[in-house]
């Protein structure tokens, strides 16, 4: 594993009692809720071995929906997140399965409104770090360390590199990007980190190129 600071080895500013089960809990709600954009009001979470077996003494729970909230792993409200949630009215529900994953600490977490539904997974790797791994089925590498874009278009010729000669045009620098999709043809998945975030000016240009559904800002 690669360390980026010294905040690696040690481990993030937060409320414990671990970076990697409540921390990382934390920051996985968090980024679940910025893709979904907006305080949802059916929140269903699920977790996996080492998670399922660990959440209720970690406070697992009450780290992923606190992060949904909107809350970061320093927030002294986090240990009230569950109560917050509810009062809300907020419907939640946790559970745990024991469907075999790759990695120990993983946890899906659903949320829903009236109007949009999001299935995110994601797994804490350690020391407060996380990484998605899946969005609405598209198999994704995303961690939150840098920006990033998430377009979703239809799988047609030519939308990849009118999305990024737009961003080339705009000096935007692409670090890392990959591109999946459910079958040829149909739905597909970009996700481009850059090093900077990406103007309002340009998101807007980007989801103007004909055969983008949706562009999502991660910062």
């Amino acid at each position: 594993m690669k360390y980026r600071s010294i905040f690696d080895i040690i481990g993030p500013v937060m409320v414990g009692p671990s970076s990697s089960h409540t921390a990382g809990a934390v920051r996985l709600g968090h980024m679940a809720r910025g893709i979904f954009g907006n305080e949802p009001t059916k929140l269903h979470i699920t977790f996996y071995r080492s998670f399922a077996e660990t959440y209720k003494g970690h406070g697992t729970d009450v780290a992923v929906v606190s992060g949904v909230l909107n809350m970061m792993p320093d927030d002294p409200n986090i240990p009230l997140g569950i109560d917050l949630a509810k009062a809300r009215g907020i419907d939640l529900i946790i559970d745990t399965s024991d469907d075999p994953v790759a990695m120990p600490n993983t946890v899906r977490i659903q949320l829903s409104d009236e109007k949009h539904s999001l299935d995110f997974v994601g797994v804490s790797i350690g020391g407060g770090m996380i990484e998605a791994t899946s969005i609405n089925g598209f198999e994704v590498h995303i961690d939150d360390e840098n920006p990033a874009l998430l377009i979703e278009y239809l799988d047609q010729a030519g939308i990849i590199a009118r999305v990024t000669a737009r961003l080339a045009v705009e000096r935007i620098n692409i670090s890392q990007m990959t591109v999946t999709r459910k079958a040829r043809g149909s739905n597909a998945l970009m996700v481009i980190s850059t090093d900077q975030k990406v103007p309002d000016v340009v998101v807007r240009s980007v989801q103007d190129v004909p055969g983008i559904e949706l562009v999502i800002t991660l910062e």
